[in-house]
């Protein structure tokens, strides 16, 4: 069972970085002017959204393959990593199925309230969703041994956790500008790396479940 456990969080842990990957790509692009106005959101909030499930499932294979002695700090990154799933997918599929149809149609002015501005209702469910993986990725570090391969790992988590701050102020700094869209770029190599490293890490797992 456990091995099983491995694979499922080893091939979501890739899928989860591989998604986020091809935000970062798209996101790239979108400031560079060479995607807009469908495309652009609809790659943005897809890609997106591709991270969640396999975030989820990856997180929850962590928590099952951790000692018991340190499960409390797995369950605890486990509910920051479900608050996550919560608020952004409710973000993306708003984004994704109501409002963007409505621009399109050129009704945006009725859905104006729905969309991802800024300091909107959404910008800030955007906001809570990433804030919580941070820390999701904070508590998860205590569940991680500091020796061998799992001494990178718990690296990365940190990295990541770190980086929370930055993306803070990127929400809620009062003048939002592209230039300050920057200063929360480091996520963009922590969380598709940290996504990276626990999937490596439960495969090493499962080697020494197998091997015990």
């Amino acid at each position: 069972m456990a091995t099983k456990i491995s694979e499922v969080g080893y091939w979501s842990g890739l899928a989860a970085f591989a998604s986020a990957i091809a935000y970062d790509v798209v996101q790239i692009l979108q400031i560079a002017g060479v995607l807009r106005f469908p495309l652009d959101e609809i790659l943005i909030y897809g890609t997106s959204l591709c991270i969640v499930v396999p975030f989820v499932l990856e997180m929850l294979s962590l928590h099952y393959l951790t000692a018991k002695d340190k499960q409390f700090w797995t369950h605890a990154s486990l509910i920051f990593t479900i608050i996550y799933a919560v608020f952004v997918t409710a973000n993306y599929v708003v984004q994704l199925a109501t409002v963007i149809p409505a621009k399109l149609r050129g009704a945006s002015e009725s859905i104006r309230i729905l969309e991802q501005t800024p300091h909107s209702l959404f910008w800030d469910y955007d906001a809570v969703g990433y804030i919580s993986m941070g820390l999701a990725t904070l508590v998860a570090v205590p569940a991680v041994s500091n020796v061998g391969f799992e001494r990178w790992v718990r690296m990365s988590l940190i990295a990541n956790a770190l980086v929370t701050p930055l993306i803070s102020i990127v929400y809620f700094y009062p003048a939002y500008s592209t230039r300050l869209l920057f200063l929360g770029f480091p996520w963009a190599i922590t969380a598709p790396l940290f996504m990276l490293m626990v999937a490596i890490m439960l495969r090493k797992r499962q080697t020494s479940i197998a091997t015990a």
